[in-house]
């Protein structure tokens, strides 16, 4: 987050611009609890998906669905009034992550070994 120097002291700004700033910012706190949420509901399932490829030998990655959730998620993202370049951008992030995690679980099922969501977990000094 950037500050602006503006050369007045916080002090004198409006307490009613205070109050919409902090209504504002709860809003985006709540609005980023749930992406977050939303996230790692996402991830569950994906991490599903690569487990089922995993199992029955297909490719971590698959080009064509990829492709389509882009062209979607553009078209979804012009509905909502957001760049559609950012979204594409965002999804790229996404996908490029599940592709690891589902490379990471193909490793694991040839190599033997539980993925680390499936693994016991070792207690830390102390638990």
């Amino acid at each position: 987050m950037t500050t602006s120097n503006t050369g007045t002291g916080a002090d004198a700004v409006d307490p009613a611009v205070r109050a919409e700033l902090a209504r504002l910012r709860a809003s985006i706190d709540n609005i980023d609890a749930a992406v977050v949420h939303m996230l790692a509901e996402r991830f569950k399932c994906t991490q599903q998906v690569g487990r089922l490829k995993a199992e029955h030998r297909l490719p971590p990655a698959d080009p064509a669905r990829e492709a389509r959730q882009i062209t979607r998620l553009r078209a979804l993202a012009e509905n909502a009034k957001l760049d559609p370049a950012f979204a594409e951008k965002f999804l790229n992030f996404i996908i490029a992550e599940v592709i690891r995690h589902h490379e990471r679980i193909a490793d694991d099922t040839v190599n033997g070994s539980a993925p680390a969501g499936d693994r016991p977990r070792t207690p830390a000094p102390g638990e």
